[in-house]
């Protein structure tokens, strides 16, 4: 396997990692409104991810960062083009962490309101915008024969695109409800886990359609496979959660998310983005990636660093496991 390769599975590795933990974050923020009936109940919400939300979003900037060093035509074609709506997300993710540090740092019923709308939109938008841009990047975009995206906004907002993003939002949802049924005691618990039963429905239909599209559109043996555990972890994710089986709901939720992004990746290689101009116009591993030289010093990089920031990743989980509820909340004003 040559080292382009293999930069390519790594950067579907980091993406798949980013969606399966910032996802139930991100399904937590939407559940702010969605699940929680009063401010201590949507305290105990944002509790649950208090502690990790800001290192789920160090696998966001390790793809982007692995994307731009080992592959700089994919990342200035993807950045250009995509433009407006990577930047709406930025924007998003900023708002998003101002609001969790600032929300309890004043009493006043208005200021912390106003923060927690602003969390709940703001974990709302990127978790559909994500499934427009990364439906778009396997489906194909319009790329001349510079590598130069030539389309406009309206472009990027095709039936099978915001498909894609309608899935990442329920399925995200669906991930954020089953986490919250996992880390919650008592009434919230029970709500989450009914509310997940009747998102999980929805997703699983969306999800069906979108992967069927995706096979039939592009896929292969390996990608039908991945399909398949896909459809399948979620249906047994809806039967784990429906017989309060948290943990193993939690767990087939997140096969779900690794099984469907794995195969978008497996469809989209050896591409990585796709001209729907003309094929031979496209990006692939070969065309866009960096020198040699220079994948070999950043593979060393990763192996050295990689191992490190998984460790403590996992102890900030370990450290942070107990389940919590309205009476653990000391202050029910904030």
């Amino acid at each position: 396997m040559e080292l382009h390769d293999v930069w390519f599975v790594l950067i579907a590795v980091l993406w798949t990692g980013y969606f399966f933990l910032e996802g139930f974050d991100f399904g937590v923020g939407v559940l702010t409104k969605l699940l929680a009936r009063n401010r201590p109940e949507r305290r105990v919400l944002i509790n649950t991810i208090g502690p990790v939300w800001d290192g789920n979003e160090v696998w966001l900037l390790s793809a982007g960062g692995a994307t731009f060093a080992a592959f700089p035509e994919w990342y200035a074609t993807l950045f250009s083009g995509f433009y407006l709506p990577l930047l709406l997300i930025l924007v998003c993710l900023i708002i998003r962490g101002v609001a969790f540090e600032y929300r309890a740092k004043r009493p006043e019923e208005n200021w912390q309101r106003n923060w927690e709308h602003a969390i709940f939109w703001t974990s709302l938008l990127p978790a559909f915008l994500w499934g427009v841009a990364f439906g778009n990047i396997v489906h194909g975009v319009k790329i001349d024969q510079d590598f130069e995206y030539v389309g406009d906004l309206w472009d990027l907002l095709n039936p099978y695109a915001l498909l894609g993003g309608l899935v990442t939002l329920t399925l995200f949802t669906f991930h954020g409800a089953v986490f919250t049924a996992l880390k919650t005691v008592g009434e919230i618990r029970e709500r989450a886990r009914k509310l997940a039963s009747r998102v999980g429905l929805v997703t699983a239909v969306l999800a069906l359609l979108f992967l069927l599209w995706t096979q039939v559109d592009g896929g292969d043996g390996k990608s039908l496979v991945a399909f398949v555990v896909a459809v399948a972890a979620l249906v047994l994710a809806l039967v784990a959660n429906q017989a309060g089986r948290e943990g193993w709901s939690f767990a087939l939720s997140g096969v779900t998310i690794v099984a469907a992004v794995a195969m978008l990746f497996l469809t989209l290689f050896p591409n990585v983005m796709p001209s729907s101009l003309n094929e031979d116009w496209g990006l692939t591993v070969t065309n866009a990636s960096s020198s040699p030289y220079t994948l070999k010093i950043m593979t060393w990089c990763a192996v050295i660093a990689t191992p490190i920031v998984l460790l403590y990743q996992g102890w900030t989980y370990w450290v942070f496991r107990k389940r919590i509820g309205t009476q653990h909340i000391s202050d029910p004003v904030h």
